[in-house]
């Protein structure tokens, strides 16, 4: 076992590190505050190679392996959760189907945009009578005529309606017997019948994008068919797998951005006469965020490379993802206890971590699902 990175790979992390302190930190909290997604950080990070990190270079990605962008995710989110769940998104969840289901022409026509950052790409599955249960989903597509007649909606999708939105992956239905048969769509903005709505008021990731989609007698050509009739599902699922890593990496980020938080901080605020990191109680705290993240990173960069080697990774990835989010909640909440009221005021930014992380435990699999999963995975 080699647990040191490669020069790349340590590249990559100062790289990012350097661009989410000097570009995104300075405006992070007046983004969160405003509820503002900023293209500008968009094409800025797509300048800096982030998104198609793992995609060929003939499709304009940068061919790296799902531990360097796993580590990308992570520096963003030790920042900013917002823009690291604009860049997961777009590279899990919004590219990875294309790349790994589409056809040639689809890859060619999608694929350079969506690596350059110029345009991002949206995933539709979640509505709002299917969330865990993905297979409840009511969205429909009748074949008629060389088309597809899509009909439905979906709700709480990332980035889905920015300016910069090429379009949409949707997991319909498309049997017309009693079995449920699903199928995925490339659906491009701008569609007839097809409408994107903002969402606003979230309590976190306020500077990211949230969607509701609306399908409406929305006519797309038959040939935007992602995969083969009836392979939805496994399609979603694949991507979903993948995506799950990426939370993890936020979730890990995330708790590494509040230790480092509550670690300076105790070492500047005096109590009884002393900086409280000479407490036990404090340094305790603050011994057990350090170990937790430890483990934390040992468990997905191990998922990682499982995934690159082409070995089994659904009951790692899901172990990740539980187990980075878990921790996420748990050093956020130490945080704001270390800061004490002042951990509670804007102006230190610890509250902002609290809010971001607790989507971590909901979005791309509650962490009961995870726990499903493993369960189904270990045998029970």
């Amino acid at each position: 076992m080699d647990f040191e990175l490669s020069d790349e790979q340590k590249l990559l992390r100062i790289s990012v590190r350097d661009f989410a302190e000097k570009e995104i930190k300075p405006i992070a909290r007046q983004l969160d505050e405003d509820q503002s997604f900023s293209v500008d950080l968009t094409y800025k990070m797509g300048e800096l190679g982030l998104f198609g990190l793992n995609v060929p270079e003939e499709y304009g990605g940068s061919g790296m392996d799902t531990l360097s962008y796993i580590i990308a995710v992570e520096e963003l989110a030790r920042v900013d959760s917002s823009q690291a769940a604009t860049v997961a998104a777009q590279n899990s969840l919004g590219i990875a189907p294309i790349l790994l289901f589409g056809n040639n022409k689809q890859k060619d026509q999608y694929l350079p945009d969506l690596c350059a950052g110029k345009k991002l790409w949206a995933f539709g599955l979640t509505e709002p009578d299917a969330g865990s249960d993905s297979r409840a989903s009511k969205t429909k597509a009748v074949f008629q005529e060389g088309n597809l007649i899509v009909n439905g909606s979906k709700i709480f999708i990332t980035n889905g309606s920015t300016e910069i939105t090429l379009g949409v992956t949707v997991q319909a239905q498309t049997g017309t017997g009693e079995e449920k048969e699903f199928s995925t769509i490339l659906i491009a903005s701008g569609t007839k019948g097809f409408t994107q709505k903002t969402m606003k008021d979230k309590m976190m990731w306020r500077a990211s994008n949230t969607s509701e989609l609306f399908f409406n007698d929305c006519v797309v050509p038959a040939e935007n068919l992602l995969g083969t009739r009836g392979q939805g599902s496994k399609i979603m699922l694949t991507a979903l797998d993948g995506g799950r890593l990426s939370i993890a990496a936020m979730g890990l980020g995330l708790a590494q951005g509040c230790y480092e938080a509550a670690l300076e901080y105790s070492r500047t605020r005096k109590q009884f006469g002393q900086i409280i990191s000479n407490f036990q109680a404090i340094s305790f705290k603050l011994a057990d965020m350090a170990l937790k993240i430890e483990l934390a990173r040992t468990l997905l960069y191990k998922s990682c490379c499982l995934k690159d080697s082409n070995k089994p990774f659904t009951k790692e990835s899901a172990m990740s993802k539980l187990y980075c989010s878990e921790i996420a909640r748990e050093i956020a909440d130490e945080t704001i206890q270390v800061f004490g009221g002042y951990g509670l005021m804007k102006d230190y930014g610890v509250e902002r971590f609290y809010r971001d992380q607790r989507l971590l435990q909901i979005g791309e699999g509650t962490s009961e699902i995870q726990r499903l999963i493993i369960s189904r995975c270990i045998g029970c």
